[in-house]
């Protein structure tokens, strides 16, 4: 692990501690929010925001208007806004600034966010292209901007507790992880009609069309990416994969399923796979070391543990026969031991099971009133989103693509 990662852990178990005190505190520094992006995601980030004492929207900007009144809704008053986002980067009432925008937009508007010198939540991904993370940490880190990033598992108190075990040595050393976001569904959003030229549909179902989206590996697989590195201590170095049209016919550029696999140091690996059309894995991750395992879900992590040896000796099978339902055969061959485990392991318990969300936003207010530094920063967010973007195009190339590091 790097000092960053060792640093970051360390401030993730203070934040974990202290957010029940933190939340109960009367007196409270004021914090007026702008909002580039309002829609689902954004409306989503907004209402956690709001559940924070002090926090309060002013402004908001997007393209599409009947996004404000949601947003009026939300706020439960009428909220100034437009369609141009340097107009709301013009206002002069405003102390931080949520960027939840479709990701090919984020670079245009994190970068000018950040010459304003004001904080920022961004969602994730980072960027959209490699030239886009590469630019949008130059620039953050250029004006010393505080930035968290969208990764909000990364505040989860499960995460937190189970990754900590991690690199405590509860599982031994880990060396793969297998990551799924299985869905039934086909990942698209109503268009109102009539649509001409289709311009709704590609506003809308952005996250459908590959000029605009990276698909499921950026939109599902980031957070996955995100937790592999946090696990690994490192950005992964390169990715092969594969996506496909299976089953969503509709006039989609991106597929509705994705595989791909990460390479790490050391050999070690991220196998990450994204499919529409059955959800019986749901959103899941599983680390898996020398010693144990472990789950961890959106709501709970839970450990699982090899199955301990009778003595420190040498396992005496190797090279032997053994008899197995009548058939002598070598010991390479023989499937004792090897369905799955179905107990119930050692699941994670915490003080606190705040929504990741919620702990994310609320976090992020903390350090723009100064009572800590950002857990999930800039560098945090480079690292996941510039091995999205490369996955972006090595999927549909089906070619092995290295991942460039940052260049500061």
């Amino acid at each position: 692990m790097n000092r960053r990662d060792f640093l970051q852990s360390a401030s993730a178990a203070a934040l974990a501690s202290t957010t029940i005190a933190r939340a109960a505190t009367p007196a409270v520094k004021p914090i007026r929010l702008g909002v580039i992006g309002a829609g689902s995601r954004g409306q989503e980030d907004l209402r956690q925001f709001l559940r924070v004492p002090g926090v309060s929207v002013e402004a908001i900007c997007d393209i599409y208007p009947p996004r404000y009144e949601q947003v009026n809704r939300l706020a439960g008053k009428t909220v100034p806004a437009t369609a141009n986002h340097h107009e709301l980067l013009a206002r002069t009432d405003l102390d931080a600034i949520l960027i939840a925008s479709p990701v090919g937009l984020h670079a245009e508007h994190v970068i000018a966010t950040a010459k304003t010198g004001r904080p920022i939540y961004g969602e994730k991904a980072l960027g959209f292209t490699v030239e886009d993370n590469h630019n949008i940490l130059a620039e953050v880190t250029r004006h010393k901007v505080l930035f968290q990033i969208g990764h909000e598992y990364r505040y989860a108190s499960w995460a937190q507790e189970a990754i900590r075990r991690v690199h405590a040595g509860d599982i031994g050393t880990p060396t793969h992880i297998y990551a799924y976001w299985h869905r039934n569904g086909d990942w698209r959003r109503t268009v109102p009609q009539p649509d001409p030229g289709g311009k709704l549909e590609h506003l809308i179902n952005w996250r459908l069309y590959r000029e605009s989206s990276g698909g499921l590996g950026t939109e599902l697989g980031s957070h996955h990416i995100d937790m592999a590195n946090w696990v690994f201590g490192e950005q992964p170095q390169s990715v092969i994969g594969t996506n496909s049209i299976c089953r969503y016919h509709d006039g989609r550029t991106v597929g509705d399923n994705v595989q791909a696999v990460f390479s790490y140091s050391q050999g070690r690996r991220l196998v990450f796979s994204s499919i529409t059309d059955n959800a019986k894995l749901g959103c899941e991750l599983w680390i898996y070391g020398t010693e144990g395992s472990v789950q961890i879900t959106i709501e709970d992590a839970t450990f699982y543990f090899e199955k301990k040896k009778l003595s420190n000796s040498p396992d005496d099978s190797v090279g032997k026969t053994v008899v197995e339902r009548g058939v002598v055969t070598g010991a390479s061959y023989s499937t004792a031991g090897e369905m799955p485990y179905r107990g119930p392991g050692e699941k994670v318990v915490t003080a606190t099971s705040e929504d990741p969300t919620l702990a994310a936003v609320r976090s992020f207010t903390e350090a723009v009133r100064g009572e800590h530094e950002i857990f999930a920063d800039v560098h945090c967010g480079f690292r996941a989103a510039i091995a999205c973007s490369v996955a972006h195009d090595a999927v549909f190339e089906e070619n092995k693509m290295s991942i460039p590091s940052a260049k500061i």
